[in-house]
């Protein structure tokens, strides 16, 4: 596995379960290189605050076929994985965890609010799709088709989230910051403000127009 991607999937994964947006063997992470008809996704049953070069299974994008069978198995989520990067060429990170506060939201049909200029940057929008079983081709091709269209934050009901770039860093920081404005949400239900305002219009359009050095 290319070092630079295994440092950054290594890194994502210790801080992720540091953050507490997934615990024990939970989530899964997998990254390519950019154009490359091949990803690398993290083994079934492997600790994400735990990763090693050993800990990744390449796989095929095309067909899900391993690469290298002496290799760990991947993950039982390694569809989702791979319906996403089909339908996404321009993804070459998919960052799979279970934050909580996210969760919660969801559940309870609130939506997420993107209230600070944090949030409207790296998340933009969040979509969902409704409960399917783990590891099912059902919910990997549900999760890739509300991705289609360009959102990155993708909400799997009762289960987790899919957060998707163009790099490790950015996917993580777009899960970063997904989670932390759920909490900023909770926060508002608990003071009884379910009317807490996104992020002004204003910004939004700013860096829609492409400025990118807003944040």
């Amino acid at each position: 596995m290319p070092d630079a991607l295994c440092e950054q999937l290594a890194e994502v994964g210790a801080d992720a379960v540091r953050a507490h947006l997934v615990v024990g063997s939970g989530g899964n992470l997998s990254a390519r290189e950019p154009g490359a008809d091949t990803c690398w996704v993290t083994g079934t049953g492997s600790r994400l605050d735990r990763l090693g070069h050993t800990d990744f299974a390449r796989v095929r994008i095309a067909d899900g076929a391993r690469v290298d069978t002496a290799g760990p198995v991947p993950s039982s989520e390694v569809a989702l994985h791979l319906h996403t990067y089909r339908a996404r060429p321009d993804v070459n990170a998919v960052v799979h965890l279970h934050p909580q506060s996210v969760l919660l939201l969801d559940a309870l049909d609130e939506p997420v609010r993107l209230v600070t200029t944090d949030h409207a940057y790296y998340v933009r929008a969040v979509v969902r799709v409704g409960f399917h079983l783990p590891g099912s081709i059902e919910l990997a091709a549900a999760a890739a088709a509300a991705a289609a269209g360009g959102a990155n934050c993708v909400v799997l009901a009762h289960h987790g989230c899919s957060v998707l770039a163009g790099t490790v860093e950015l996917a993580y920081q777009r899960a970063r910051n997904l989670e932390e404005a759920a909490r900023l949400t909770y926060r508002a239900l608990l003071l009884g403000r379910p009317d807490l305002p996104d992020c002004p219009a204003e910004f939004v359009e700013h860096i829609e127009k492409g400025h990118t050095n807003v944040v």
